[in-house]
């Protein structure tokens, strides 16, 4: 068993729900103690530590959950920060062509290493990813996950209209038998899940969207990962397409909302749209970083949690512009703060790792750092830089040591990353100053 000896900060549960006193544990002398078998023994105050291997991190380090990304594009990491233009606009100008370049297995091979680093380099052990068409680019996704030990859901993109010729699928039944091997290879080996993605409905025929329906009937156990109503002109394309229902409603009548459904954004859902999210248990991923890149709006997040819509935190990369989950936290604060809403350290921490957890169905295994659950954690220097190291000197609490994270941490905070026990990135640990 090994023994890691830190501070250690962990949610346990909703914030929103319970309140913040009762959503986590915190031990200023704390461990976090590891079995064999990559699974958490214990967790408590360092006097009671069990037999085993210490790991002495420092009475300054924290030991945290791995963060988890509920939304982003692993064929964009390339394009991150492309300037200019709303969603449709940007989709045509930058997406469809960087998304092109992925016939090549070559460079799929080269953006997936560089998606994989960069993940584990920000402390993000747990993601729901899309992919492009391409099946072997796909397939490298998946590869290059499995070779680092990453906990990720992938799917192959689905969509056969209203995009370049070169990037629609051939026909629904083609994306259907391509989807399908996929996912009898991938889903449920080791750590990794399969997501059935249509991109969206209006690149989606009617056709293949029932293509995905039928998927999603033979593999009920299988994810659904989709976008709904991040931008006004969406919204009004689809209606468009699809007049005789609401953009819920067409996945709906496919069956594709179920507990396994993850939709981003849903900026601009409606009442009706909510209650029909919430009686089949999909969920919202709300990616705060591209809806300001792109104009989208803001995103709604008490409507939409009130409305018994679970939700987590995406990146959203590459209209999002980074892959940092502090990034992340930090513009979700923003968005709910200009609406007159403020969220605590402890619900942002929580949206970043056990609520990402509960919006994947992945909250019995990780999440959270709890007897039983794998062992998925990172270890966080706050004096990775002289200005954190000056802001976390000044903490006088730990809201105030979390707060200072949140808005100015980056890769360079995290400083190791372990799942299910072995550290799959690290670094080496600046000290702090002397006064």
């Amino acid at each position: 068993m090994q023994v890691y000896r830190a501070r250690v900060f962990t949610p346990v549960a909703d914030p929103f729900a319970n309140g913040i006193e009762s959503s986590y544990q915190y031990f200023a002398s704390g461990y976090v103690a590891v079995n064999d078998n990559g699974r958490i023994h214990s967790v408590g105050d360092s006097t009671e530590k069990p037999e085993g291997t210490v790991i002495d991190l420092g009475e300054d380090a924290l030991i945290t959950p791995g963060f988890i990304d509920t939304h982003l594009h692993a064929p964009q990491l390339e394009m991150i920060g492309s300037y200019g233009g709303h969603l449709l606009e940007w989709l045509n100008r930058y997406t469809f062509p960087t998304e092109r370049k992925f016939e090549n297995p070559e460079h799929a091979r080269k953006v997936a290493r560089a998606f994989y680093d960069e993940l584990l380099r920000n402390g993000t052990l747990s993601a729901l990813i899309f992919s492009t068409i391409h099946r072997e680019a796909t397939e490298i996704f998946f590869e290059e996950a499995e070779r680092r030990g990453f906990r990720g859901i992938i799917g192959k993109t689905m969509m056969d209209r209203n995009a370049p010729e070169y990037l629609l699928d051939k026909s629904p039944q083609q994306s259907y038998e391509e989807s399908r091997a996929l996912l009898q290879k991938w889903h449920g080996r080791g750590l990794l899940r399969y997501a059935i993605t249509p991109r969206f409905a209006p690149t989606s025929t009617p056709e293949l969207l029932e293509a995905a329906g039928q998927l999603k009937k033979e593999f009920p156990d299988a994810w659904v990962h989709t976008h709904i109503s991040e931008n006004k002109n969406e919204v009004l394309w689809v209606q468009s397409l699809f007049p005789e229902a609401e953009y819920a409603d067409v996945y709906d009548r496919y069956g594709l909302l179920d507990d396994r459904s993850v939709l981003a954004h849903g900026v601009w859902l409606t009442a009706e749209e909510l209650d029909l999210l919430a009686r089949r248990g999909a969920r919202i991923s709300h990616c705060p970083n591209s809806n300001l890149f792109l104009g989208s709006g803001l995103f709604p997040l008490y409507r939409v949690l009130n409305a018994g819509v679970i939700v987590g935190l995406g990146s959203d990369i590459g209209a999002g512009t980074t892959p940092s989950m502090f990034n992340a936290m930090a513009d979700a604060y923003k968005v709910q703060q200009v609406q007159n809403v403020s969220l605590s350290p402890f619900h942002l921490w929580y949206l970043s790792t056990l609520g990402g957890a509960r919006a994947l169905r992945l909250d019995d295994e990780t999440g959270s750092l709890e007897a039983g659950k794998s062992a998925d954690f990172l270890v966080i220097d706050p004096h990775a830089t002289p200005l954190l190291s000056m802001r976390t000197g000044r903490a006088a609490s730990l809201v105030d040591l979390l707060a200072g994270l949140i808005f100015m941490g980056d890769d360079r905070a995290v400083k190791r990353s372990v799942i299910a026990g072995k550290t799959v990135s690290s670094r080496p640990v600046a000290s702090p100053p002397h006064s």
